[in-house]
């Protein structure tokens, strides 16, 4: 600073660090269930698969709505399993990807949301505060089975992502919004 000028300060915080989130949801009953930990790898992914799976012992298959993230794949569980556990945790997923800039399409993104505005509107000093406050807020809505009403139809869908199926069939031309 120069004499004579006015003093600038810049807005700068000091990042505490960062996390990953990693949440389902079951739509028709409003069952939730998350974890939160201090780092996003395959790691992390195949044990909350394995949490996941264990919370339905009964469902022979469990599908799930994805992104493309490189970590969200069968091949996580390959590097942290032994085959025959990594095999056998693959066969009961049935993996479902949005589409690149479609992450609205996944049901999952709708609690994201909800989590940011009623938990993730401050800064939260450490990730055992962190998962915390994620945690109970999910085991509380979860509790109250809140439902997420899902008004996006197969048609609505065609329709609005209709540039994309007549690049990959021109047939897809009929579903081309009039």
């Amino acid at each position: 600073m120069r004499k004579g000028e006015i003093e600038k300060q810049h807005y700068e915080y000091d990042k505490l660090g960062s996390c990953a989130l990693l949440a389902a949801i079951e739509p028709l009953t409003g069952r939730r269930f998350g974890q939160v930990h201090e780092r996003r790898t395959k790691r992390e992914f195949t044990q909350f698969c394995q949490a996941l799976a264990a919370g339905y012992p009964e469902a022979p298959r469990l599908r799930i709505v994805l992104d493309n993230l490189n970590t969200h794949n069968a091949s996580s569980f390959y590097e942290h399993l032994s085959a025959e556990d990594a095999y056998a945790l693959a066969a009961r997923f049935e993996f479902i990807y949005t589409p690149k800039s479609a992450s609205w399409l996944n049901m999952i993104e709708c609690e994201f949301s909800v989590i940011a505005r009623q938990c993730l509107d401050r800064r939260i000093a450490t990730i055992e505060q962190l998962r915390s406050e994620v945690l109970a807020l999910l085991e509380e809505r979860s509790a109250k089975a809140i439902k997420i009403h899902w008004q996006f139809s197969i048609q609505a869908a065609r329709t609005k992502l209709n540039k994309h199926y007549t690049k990959v069939h021109p047939d897809n031309e009929q579903y081309k919004e009039t």
